[in-house]
C-alpha cells in the first residue's frame, strides 16, 4: 500500500511511504505559500520514489490544530485527489506526527506549534501518544516537559525531538495515528469573519445637548 502524507499546519511538507516504510519526504520552508507549493512537492516526492499519483493507495493529511488557511489548502489538497482518485483520506492531528517520530522520546513530553498572536499550539504525550490536548495557549503556560514541534522554541531553547513535521513518518504511522476526521482544528476563530450582526439603512436623528436644536 502506498500513502501520501500533506500536511500545512506550518510549512508545506509532502512524503510518500509503503507499507510503513518511507520512501520520500520533502519541505517547502514557506509558509505564505501553501496554495502555490503543495502539489509540485507531491509531484516531486511521488517521482522521487518512482510513483505516480496514480500508484497512490490511501492518503494521510495534518488536520492541525494550525492558522486557517494553510490548514484548509492541505485539507482541501487530500479531500480533492481522495475524490478525484477514489482513494480513501485519513485526517490526523499534525502534532501526533512529530510524536511519531520521536523514536526515542522519553516517558513524557510535549508536540509544540506556531499559533501565531504570542500563543502556541501543544499537546502532552504519555508512552508516545497524546493523553491531552490539543490546546492552544500562551507559551508560559505549556508543561515543563521535554520538548519537541516547530514551535518549541517559542516556549524554550531546548528542544530534545523532532522540530519540524515530517510527512514522509506521517504517511507511514497514519494507520496507527488516531483518526481526527476532516474537519480541521483550527482551535480559534480565524481573523476574518462575516457578520452576522444586521446593518441600518435608517438614519439615525441626531440628538442636540445644551445647543440649538
Amino acid at each position: 500500500m502506498i500513502t501520501l502524507g500533506i500536511d500545512t499546519s506550518s510549512d508545506v511538507v509532502a512524503g510518500v511511504a509503503r507499507d510503513g516504510l518511507v520512501l520520500a519526504a520533502g519541505v517547502v520552508a514557506d509558509r505564505r505559500a501553501h496554495a502555490e507549493q503543495l502539489m509540485p512537492l507531491v509531484r516531486e516526492q511521488l517521482a522521487e520514489a518512482g510513483l505516480t499519483l496514480a500508484d497512490v493507495g490511501s492518503i494521510a493529511v495534518g488536520v492541525g490544530p494550525g492558522p486557517f488557511t494553510g490548514l484548509r489548502v492541505g485539507v482541501v489538497t487530500a479531500t480533492t485527489l481522495g475524490a478525484v482518485l477514489d482513494r480513501p483520506v485519513r485526517g490526523v492531528c499534525s502534532l501526533d506526527a512529530v510524536a511519531a517520530a520521536w523514536t526515542d522520546a522519553p516517558e513524557e513530553f510535549v508536540v509544540v506549534s506556531d499559533a501565531r498572536r504570542h500563543e502556541v499550539y501543544w499537546a502532552r504525550y504519555a508512552d508516545g501518544r497524546r493523553v491531552t490536548g490539543p490546546f492552544v495557549t500562551p507559551a508560559s503556560q505549556v508543561p515543563d516537559l521535554p520538548l519537541a514541534g516547530p514551535g518549541a522554541t517559542l516556549v524554550r531553547s531546548a528542544v530534545a525531538g523532532p522540530a519540524a513535521i515530517d510527512a514522509g513518518v506521517l504517511a507511514a504511522a497514519a494507520s496507527g495515528l488516531p483518526d481526527e476526521g476532516l474537519e480541521p482544528l483550527y482551535l480559534r476563530r480565524p481573523d476574518a469573519e462575516v457578520s452576522t450582526k444586521r446593518k441600518s439603512t435608517i438614519v439615525q436623528p441626531r440628538l442636540a445637548f445644551g445647543g440649538r436644536r
